[in-house]
C-alpha cells in the first residue's frame, strides 16, 4: 500500500514542481499554462497531506514533499503566513492606503440587502485610509466621500457609469486613464505630494475572469467553456500587464500598485507586475490572504 501512496506522492510533488515554473513561462503563447498555475495551491495541501501522512508512519518518504515544499516556501508565504500582526501600527509620516474592490456598490443588488453600500462606507471610515483605491466605482450609486479633498475617477468610454477611482488626503498634482483595448476595463494613476515626496499610485482593474464562486454554477458551466473563458482572460490580462508596466518603467518616482488583478500571485502577471516591489501581505498580513472564496477555496486576486 505505501508503494501506492508513495507514487502518487511522487506525482503531487512533480506537478508542484512544475507549477512553481508556470510564473516564468511564457503565457501569451500558451494561456493554457495560467490556468494551471491555479492549482498551485491545491498540490501544496496534497503535498502536505502526504507529509503528515508519513510522518505519522515514521517513514523517509516524507522527506520528499518536504524537500519541494522548502522548495516553494516564497509560494506557501503567498498563500498563508504564519505570523504578523492583527492592528498596524501608524508610524508617524508613514502614508496608509487601501485597495477595494465595491462590486458598483451592489447597483444591481447581486447580493440582497439594502445596506451593502453602507456598509462599505462603514469599513472604509474605520480603516481611515489616507489614500483609497477603488474598484468598480459606479458613479450614481456612489456615496459622498467628503473626507477626501482631492479625488480622481476615469471610466473607459464616455458616458460610462463605473470605473476606477482614487481618493486621496493629499494634493493630486497629476493623473491619468491607461485605456485597455476590447474590455470596459482600465487603470488609473494619480501622482501624490506628501510633503516633499511624490508617489505615483496606480489603481488597476485587468480582465474579469466571470467566475462564480459556487461550485454548483461551475458544474453547469463544463471544464470546456470554463478553460476556454479563462484562457481569454488570461491573454487579455497579459496586453493589460505590458501597458501598465510599459507605463510603470517611465516614471521616476517611488510607486504604489493597487487593484483587482484577478489573477493569483502564483502568475505571471502578479510577476510582471511586482518585479522588485514589496507585497503588502507577504510583509505584514496574517492566515490565508483571502480576497475571494472560490469554492469556499481562499484566493487572493486583489492587491
Amino acid at each position: 500500500f505505501d508503494r501506492v501512496v508513495f507514487f502518487f506522492n511522487a506525482l503531487c510533488a512533480a506537478l508542484l514542481l512544475f507549477s512553481y515554473t508556470l510564473p516564468h513561462a511564457f503565457p501569451e503563447r500558451f494561456p493554457m499554462l495560467s490556468v494551471l498555475g491555479l492549482t498551485l495551491p491545491v498540490f501544496m495541501i496534497l503535498n502536505l497531506a502526504f507529509l503528515i501522512y508519513w510522518l505519522a508512519r515514521l517513514r523517509r518518504q516524507g522527506l520528499l514533499s518536504l524537500l519541494v515544499l522548502l522548495i516553494g516556501y516564497s509560494h506557501i508565504a503567498s498563500f498563508y503566513k504564519f505570523s504578523g500582526n492583527d492592528t498596524i501600527e501608524k508610524v508617524p509620516g508613514s502614508v496608509s492606503v487601501m485597495t477595494y474592490n465595491v462590486r458598483l456598490f451592489n447597483a444591481y443588488r447581486w447580493i440582497d440587502d439594502d445596506s451593502v453600500a453602507e456598509n462599505i462606507v462603514a469599513l472604509i471610515n474605520n480603516a481611515s485610509p489616507d489614500i483609497l483605491c477603488i474598484q468598480e466605482f459606479h458613479l450614481d450609486k456612489a456615496p459622498a466621500f467628503s473626507r477626501y479633498p482631492y479625488q480622481y475617477i476615469a471610466s473607459k468610454n464616455p458616458g460610462q457609469k463605473n470605473g476606477q477611482a482614487v481618493f486621496s488626503r493629499f494634493p493630486i498634482v497629476n493623473k491619468g486613464s491607461l485605456e485597455f483595448p476590447h474590455t470596459g476595463n482600465n487603470a488609473i494613476y494619480v501622482d501624490v505630494v506628501k510633503g516633499k515626496d511624490t508617489v505615483r499610485v496606480y489603481n488597476l482593474h485587468l480582465e474579469s475572469l466571470r467566475i462564480h464562486p459556487e461550485r454548483e454554477e461551475l458544474t453547469r458551466e463544463g471544464p470546456e467553456r470554463l478553460y476556454k473563458r479563462l484562457s481569454t482572460a488570461f491573454s487579455a490580462q497579459q496586453q493589460q500587464v505590458a501597458i501598465v508596466a510599459a507605463h510603470k518603467e517611465k516614471c521616476r518616482y517611488k510607486k504604489i500598485i493597487c487593484g483587482d488583478f484577478n489573477n493569483t500571485p502564483y502568475s505571471n502577471v502578479y510577476r510582471r507586475l511586482k518585479k522588485d516591489m514589496n507585497d503588502t501581505f507577504k510583509e505584514a498580513g496574517r492566515g490565508f490572504g483571502r480576497t475571494f472564496n472560490f469554492s469556499y477555496f481562499p484566493i487572493r486576486i486583489d492587491f
